[in-house]
């Protein structure tokens, strides 16, 4: 029985995902300050006691829950606020910011275009930072300087550099520590422009024209490499113009998953499973998915 008054339960979190399969949680806690950081203690003990998994997640969010109802507890993070310094160009970021009206306010307000890549990039800086953030080149990684993190074994507070954070391409430390910690806010350098490679890619028009915008949580699968992207192998095997039951790939972007409104999580699976097995047979190229599914296993 929940004896945290704090934690609500039974709660509708369809709205949660951008795919908005049906779905409820057994238990839901929000942090809406730093002072609510202080429940987590108690409820990461919990857990504990009750042999309950817990999964942090915010707005916008890019997961697929493959559940109806998700036994465990869901922790939304709606930490909000950030400021940019014009003379040292430092951006100070709540985890919860939406990286795209940064980018989008930094330019318009600032003069600062540094960040114009990330302009209707649909993702938080928490997951930007997770899964270090990628547009044409422009990585979340390049201009990140520390992030501060609560830490739920030790229940301490701490700060991970650039270096601390293991940056590689769709991935970080953060991705690897299984929920261990809680991203609150983070600090970027935006005086100097670094990229792997540079692009003259107009990134609006491109989102505006050449991405669906609804349904959906954006690039479904990581380009395997510089010379395979993902909605080419899901062209290449037929797939964009291909819809089972009630999902299909974009045919804007075929790696844009989406599905029609008489949703299923299930229908979105088989798909995802039919799309691996052909191009892993035909290509021989494994396709990993960069939207987390989240599935109700005990």
């Amino acid at each position: 029985m929940n004896k945290l008054e704090y934690l609500k339960t039974d709660v509708d979190i369809t709205n949660l995902s951008n795919f908005k399969t049906k779905a409820k949680t057994k238990y839901y806690y929000e942090i809406n300050t730093e002072n609510d950081l202080e429940n987590l203690k108690e409820i990461y003990s919990f857990c504990k006691d009750k042999k309950l998994d817990y999964l942090f997640i915010w707005w916008w969010t890019n997961l697929l829950f493959a559940f109806d109802l998700y036994e465990w507890v869901i922790i939304k993070n709606n930490l909000k606020w950030w400021s940019y310094d014009k003379s040292s160009h430092i951006l100070h970021t709540y985890s919860d910011e939406w990286i795209s009206d940064i980018a989008n306010s930094l330019e318009k307000d600032f003069n600062q275009d540094l960040w114009h890549r990330f302009i209707w990039l649909p993702w938080s800086i928490w997951w930007a930072i997770y899964w270090n953030a990628w547009c044409f080149w422009l990585e979340t990684e390049n201009n990140f300087l520390d992030a501060t993190l609560y830490d739920l074994e030790t229940w301490q507070i701490i700060i991970l550099s650039k270096i601390d954070m293991l940056f590689e391409y769709r991935s970080s430390f953060i991705k690897d520590s299984k929920n261990r910690y809680f991203i609150i806010k983070a600090r970027f350098d935006l005086s100097k422009k670094i990229e792997k490679y540079s692009s003259d890619v107009d990134n609006i028009d491109f989102r505006e024209n050449k991405q669906p915008k609804w349904n959906t949580c954006w690039s479904f699968f990581k380009n395997p490499d510089k010379n395979n992207s993902a909605w080419y192998l899901i062209e290449q095997v037929w797939l964009k113009w291909y819809k089972l039951w009630w999902a299909f790939f974009s045919p804007l972007h075929a790696n844009f998953l989406m599905h029609d409104w008489k949703w299923t999580y299930k229908d979105l699976l088989l798909l995802i499973d039919l799309a691996v097995e052909k191009i892993k047979l035909e290509k021989q190229i494994e396709l990993i998915p960069e939207v987390r599914i989240i599935f109700n296993q005990k």
